[in-house]
């Protein structure tokens, strides 16, 4: 409630405090990135391969199914990455592949990083049973093996196409990133600002949006960034075992073609190393920024600047 020059009291809307608190999120997530040496390089990577994922024909004007070539060409202008086994043009098959990994990373992601806010924070706020309830079901996920867990939901669905990977993704990798903002929450629930907005008569679900949330924007943001980064790890590597769809378009389904015919062995190396360098470099534009956001949260992260003396 704030009191005007004139003497009669008004209070600020809810919607326009949530503004507020969610535009000093966003500035600072903005100033970061342009101060962080570490997020703009990152940004600039994930930034090549959005631009990649939206405009495959634009940069690959061959098929990257059709296999019109000869095989195992070399590198030429024509195939910048030759052709592999079945006369597909290597380059297409890398370009096209990049939306379906961009598409489980963004989704997978968010729908991760969603329901580990929904579930650390509100553990953390509401306390007693629901903490407990809550708290148990994560602890049970963190002590099961995650990647044999993926390994046997594909291989009990009979072809792990996108969308089961994506959901089998979800379902079982939010658990460590709730107990992470459980945590961060804990710290947060006798702070003033929330005792001011119990005594206000807020109610439970405004104060863990609009308070508690918002104060957590840079823990959230690079929790996003790990969960998407290891959602590419776990479906590329699902894809390279067969444990996913091999008609799908993917640089995990490249390597699985690659490694059935024996690249390496073959005097075919582009058709392996190609992908598996792709997917090194996104996980390097993730990791980047996620160590950027790291470095927001928590202050002990920032490298120490030299304060220069100034001349008397």
């Amino acid at each position: 409630m704030a009191m005007p020059v004139s003497g009669v009291p008004t209070e600020t809307p809810a919607s326009q405090a949530a503004e507020v608190g969610s535009g000093r999120a966003l500035g600072r997530i903005g100033r970061a990135v342009r101060v962080s040496r570490k997020a703009t390089i990152g940004s600039v990577l994930l930034l090549i391969f959005v631009l990649i994922a939206l405009f495959p024909g634009v940069i690959a004007h061959d098929s990257p199914t059709q296999d019109a070539y000869a095989a195992q060409l070399g590198v030429s202008t024509a195939h910048l990455l030759g052709t592999n086994h079945y006369g597909q043009d290597l380059f297409a098959q890398l370009v096209y592949g990049t939306r379906n990994v961009l598409i489980i990373a963004f989704t997978v992601g968010l729908a991760t990083t969603g329901i580990a806010v929904l579930i650390g924070v509100a553990a953390a706020y509401l306390g007693g049973m629901w903490d407990s309830s809550l708290s148990v079901l994560t602890d049970v996920l963190l002590v099961i093996p995650l990647f044999p867990l993926l390994i046997v939901i594909a291989a009990y669905a009979h072809g792990g196409t996108t969308p089961v990977l994506i959901l089998a993704i979800t379902l079982t990798s939010w658990s460590y990133t709730a107990r992470q903002l459980r945590s961060q929450a804990l710290t947060l629930r006798n702070r003033d600002f929330l005792e001011a907005a119990r005594v206000r008569g807020e109610r439970r679900l405004y104060i863990i949006v609009v308070e508690v949330i918002p104060t957590m924007t840079s823990l959230i943001v690079a929790s996003f960034l790990t969960n998407a980064l290891y959602a590419v790890l776990f479906a590329s590597s699902l894809q390279f075992i067969g444990l996913g769809d091999p008609n799908t378009v993917s640089w995990g389904t490249t390597l699985y073609w690659a490694q059935n015919n024996a690249a390496l062995q073959t005097g075919e190396p582009l058709w392996a190393i190609a992908p598996g360098a792709l997917i090194a470099l996104l996980g390097a534009a993730f990791a980047l920024l996620n160590y950027a956001f790291d470095e927001i949260g928590n202050p002990a992260l920032r490298p120490v600047r030299k304060v220069r003396a100034k001349r008397v």
